[in-house]
């Protein structure tokens, strides 16, 4: 018998307060036997370094490459992530509602301990799906925010925080836009593909439900 492990190559990252039951990111890993939820050890009181610790110790556990797929807070930790060595192990990062953190520290004070919001370009293929009514995050830091990353950016309307409170429960359109930024990066491309190409490529997306 192999003893090869099988590889889970999409990791789910929640954001404050990790994501229940419900909501679309805990669907995704059960729908989706190639995907898994990071877990942290504290939800409700993120410290950036922790955090980091156990994102790093998930894609160093696995004999493949991953994919991101983000929510919150949760995407900025993977931008945090583009400053570390194993960003080089990141194929490429689906980012859903991530939030402004001067705005998510307003809204729950002496919580996060993230440090300054990330504005470098991400080393990796990235997808932004924003809102237009996000309380998280205003839609012109959303706009400066994925050119900041050098991301694509799909806006959903006013889909709030993208959360089981607006509605987003099991949530398989967000399958199609994981696939759609894998097809956007040539097979096999060692640099990961150039950003702009892949932001060309995400350009013409319809808005999915």
């Amino acid at each position: 018998m192999s003893s090869t492990l099988p590889c889970q190559n999409t990791l789910i990252l929640p954001g404050l307060f990790g994501s229940p039951e419900a909501h679309w990111q805990r669907h995704w890993a059960r729908d989706r036997a190639d995907s898994r939820v990071v877990e942290q050890a504290d939800w409700d009181h993120p410290h950036l370094a922790a955090w980091l610790a156990r994102l790093e110790e998930a894609i160093a556990a696995q004999p493949c490459d991953v994919w991101l797929v983000a929510h919150s807070l949760g995407c900025v930790l993977a931008a945090k992530l583009a400053e570390r060595p194993l960003r080089a192990r990141v194929r490429g990062a689906l980012l859903v509602a991530p939030c402004d953190l001067e705005t998510a520290e307003a809204l729950h004070p002496d919580t996060i301990l993230f440090g300054a919001m990330p504005r470098q370009p991400l080393p990796f293929p990235t997808l932004v799906v924003g809102s237009l009514d996000d309380p998280y995050m205003p839609l012109d830091r959303l706009r400066r925010t994925a050119q900041a990353w050098d991301a694509g950016l799909q806006t959903l309307g006013r889909a709030g925080h993208i959360n089981i409170a607006s509605g987003y429960g099991r949530w398989t359109a967000g399958y199609g836009l994981l696939d759609r930024l894998k097809a956007a990066i040539e097979p096999g491309d060692p640099a990961r593909a150039a950003a702009a190409p892949v932001r060309a490529a995400l350009a013409d997306l319809p808005n999915p439900a």
